[in-house]
């Protein structure tokens, strides 16, 4: 698996999305992707219990640890690269979480508008 190139969605090098929890597609921090990637891991973004109880209830249980897959659950305030398709529908269901567009890997763009992206920016 190669990475494809390392740019987020303002044209600029992709930033870190966290650490810990460790994130991204290849569990390098970052939201890199690849062609196997067919979840598109590229949208780093803040999770609120809103978004995590949303998840959940749409079959994605991110807050619960399962350290089977070395997963320690997420809490609210962590980042997470998140599938773009699962943005997009928590967008839709007014539940989206904030989102780092510096950590936010373009080919994100691929699924989600850069006006819903920036909508939801985490920008100070």
């Amino acid at each position: 698996m190669q990475k494809q190139d390392s740019i987020n969605v303002l044209g600029g090098v992709l930033a870190p999305c966290s650490q810990d929890p460790l994130t991204g597609f290849f569990r390098d921090g970052a939201c890199n992707t690849c062609p196997e990637d067919q979840g598109s891991h590229t949208v780093c973004a803040v999770m609120t219990a809103e978004f995590l109880g949303f998840s959940k209830y749409v079959g994605n249980d991110l807050s619960t640890p399962r350290p089977e897959f070395n997963f320690p659950g997420l809490n609210p305030g962590d980042s997470w690269c998140l599938c773009a398709s699962r943005f997009l529908q928590a967008h839709d269901e007014g539940c989206a979480p904030k989102v780092h567009l510096e950590a936010t890997h373009q080919r994100a763009l691929d699924i989600v508008s850069l006006t819903i992206l920036t909508e939801h920016s985490n920008a100070d």
